[in-house]
């Protein structure tokens, strides 16, 4: 038996449990898996080309692929209509987690009409390396191992060896449902897999950290966004921006790159999110804590990302897979390398959020004066900016920078502290305004662009400068008018081809435009425009940082954690 794919990036759906994260196809493929962390080599590799698998599918062949997230979680039902009945697929990944262990659960259920349904294991680690030794029947329990990875397989008493791992059929009467339990190890584990009390482990822990989002103005997607964000925050505090590596935001193009790590930037967008909502915030603490971490560490050093344990990000390199269609297999990111001023400005921000809502421990004023110092160092000082681009002078660096100050200066300072961060904020803003203007008057991406840029859309949201300044209300105008195209938001015009040509429509802009146009009183527009965006998913709910507008596609990795975040922020703030 063999696996199919790949699919359109709209057809996938996500399971994790912090630590890592697996991509379900339509086909009931789990395609994509890295083991034991998200930045690690892959255990289940299809999405790119290459070996590792396990699907589950009816071996019925005339079918229609449907799916949906249980309320508050990432678990996941596959869920097929065929020529004889209805079947589903329950899966999740195991919660509470282990770091160096992951449980993946999948419960079949013949809803109506009897089933009968194939499975195929055959786990690949090292990105396919490894071929799956063994496997070895003790007892109702097939154990296996793949490099370093130790493997038991519960459940799946029928299995038959092959060359290709693994393979079951199961018959199940109407009505009649079957656990699969898989582990992962990177040590020989002993002790029963239990389906039932694994389930309800489960669920217990999702639903103790995911809210009900009934104060939103949409609370399925609201939870989702809270799933993911959950999904994809390790033990370590640290946040995955993306569960998949080389996923091309333009096919051709060259432009794959890999998110697996941690960005500063995406962490504290996500911890202002779950400040905004109010609901629970642990995420809001994992946030402080992973960001005051790294900052308190790495001073001036500080890179954009890091692994979600706080570790360096390899140096990129490719990989002898074939890659998803269109694009090559990367690992690692040349981001390591670089030098982003607007994450200091973000970190303040966090760190102020935590702050109004009674979550800042003291132990973070090291960091808070920390970011205040090295603004103040490298203000002058070109920056790779918020697109992770060339080092130039780039005004969104200068003005959320400012204002992190003005929000930080009342937290953790004394009151000579808190007057010099409002002074050095002035400095900022002020240098802005001798270089960042475009003639017009609205902001300019940096000294010699004129180009607007959606991203200067954020620093009035954070409070510098004011709303009402008319410079803030020329870059609305701006954005509105120059990067929009039916309701959607580019970033910037990447050069003299029409928006779309160069790139996708950049989905996190197009929340920004909608909080925007929401602290104008612009209401019936920012509904609207969030509304819109809100459109530019999958069918299982997930976001990808691009949209192709034409042809109505995902683009890039999935999913994109800040996405998510941004959704969660308007999705609360427009239900005020």
């Amino acid at each position: 038996m063999n696996g199919t794919g790949p699919h359109a990036l709209r057809e996938y759906a996500m399971i994790a449990d912090g630590e890592r994260g697996a991509l379900v196809g339509p086909d009931g493929d789990l395609a994509w898996m890295c083991f034991p962390s998200w930045e690690c080599p892959s255990v289940f590799g299809a999405l790119v080309g290459g070996p590792g698998l396990y699907w589950l599918r009816p071996e019925d062949g005339w079918r229609v692929w449907g799916g949906y997230y249980e309320e508050r979680s990432l678990i996941w039902r596959s869920r097929w209509v065929t020529s004889g009945g209805l079947v589903e697929c329950r899966q999740a990944l195991a919660r509470p987690a282990g770091r160096d262990s992951a449980v993946l659960l999948r419960r079949v259920h013949a809803v109506r009409g009897a089933a009968r349904v194939q499975v195929q294991l055959d786990v690949r680690a090292g990105f396919g390396r490894h071929p799956m030794a063994g496997p070895y029947d003790e007892g109702g329990m097939w154990t296996a191992h793949s490099g370093d990875v130790h493997i038991r397989w519960a459940g799946a008493d029928g299995a038959v060896p092959t060359e290709d791992g693994l393979t079951l059929r199961l018959d199940l009467e109407p009505g009649a449902h079957h656990d699969l339990v898989l582990e992962l190890s990177s040590r020989r584990r002993t002790g029963p897999l239990t389906g039932p009390d694994l389930w309800k482990a489960t669920e217990d822990a999702w639903h103790a950290d995911v809210p009900a989002c009934d104060d939103t103005i949409a609370p399925r997607d609201a939870q989702l966004a809270y799933a993911v964000l959950t999904g994809m925050t390790s033990g370590s505090g640290g946040m995955a921006a993306a569960a998949t590596t080389s996923l091309p935001e333009r096919a051709g193009a060259g432009r794959n790159y890999d998110y697996r790590y941690a960005w500063i930037r995406d962490q504290c967008y996500a911890g202002q999110a779950v400040a905004v909502h109010g609901g629970r915030l642990d995420l809001l603490d994992a946030a402080v804590r992973f960001v005051g971490e790294r900052i308190s560490a790495d001073g001036d050093r500080l890179r954009p990302a890091y692994t979600v344990a706080g570790g360096p990000v390899p140096r990129q390199e490719s990989l002898a897979l074939p890659g998803y269609p269109g694009s090559h297999m990367i690992v690692g990111n040349r981001v390591a390398d670089q030098f982003q001023l607007d994450v200091f400005g973000e970190a303040l921000l966090l760190f102020a959020a935590a702050a109004r809502a009674d979550r800042l421990p003291p132990e973070t004023a090291h960091a808070v004066r920390t970011a205040v110092q090295v603004i103040a160092e490298r203000l002058e000082r070109p920056d790779a900016g918020i697109w992770e681009t060339e080092d130039r002078r780039w005004t969104h660096s200068r003005l959320i920078c400012a204002a992190g100050l003005n929000a930080a200066a009342g937290v953790l300072a004394t009151p000579a502290e808190a007057e010099r961060r409002r002074s050095l904020a002035a400095t900022l803003l002020d240098a802005a305004a001798r270089t960042g203007l475009n003639p017009s008057g609205h902001w300019r991406r940096a000294p010699g662009d004129d180009r607007v840029d959606a991203s200067l859309l954020l620093p009035p949201l954070r409070g510098t400068p004011d709303a009402g300044d008319p410079r803030t209300l020329a870059t609305l105008a701006a954005v509105r008018d120059r990067l929009t195209v039916e309701g959607f938001v580019y970033r910037y015009r990447a050069d003299e081809r029409p928006l779309g040509e160069a790139e996708g429509a950049f989905t996190l802009c197009g929340f920004l435009l909608a909080l925007a146009e929401h602290q104008q009183g612009n209401r019936a527009e920012a509904l609207g425009c969030f509304e819109r965006v809100r459109s530019a998913c999958g069918t299982a709910g997930l976001f990808t940082e691009e949209y192709d507008v034409v042809q109505r596609q995902l683009r890039g990795n999935l999913p994109q954690a800040f996405v998510h975040a941004l959704l969660l922020e308007g999705a609360t703030l427009l239900a005020s």
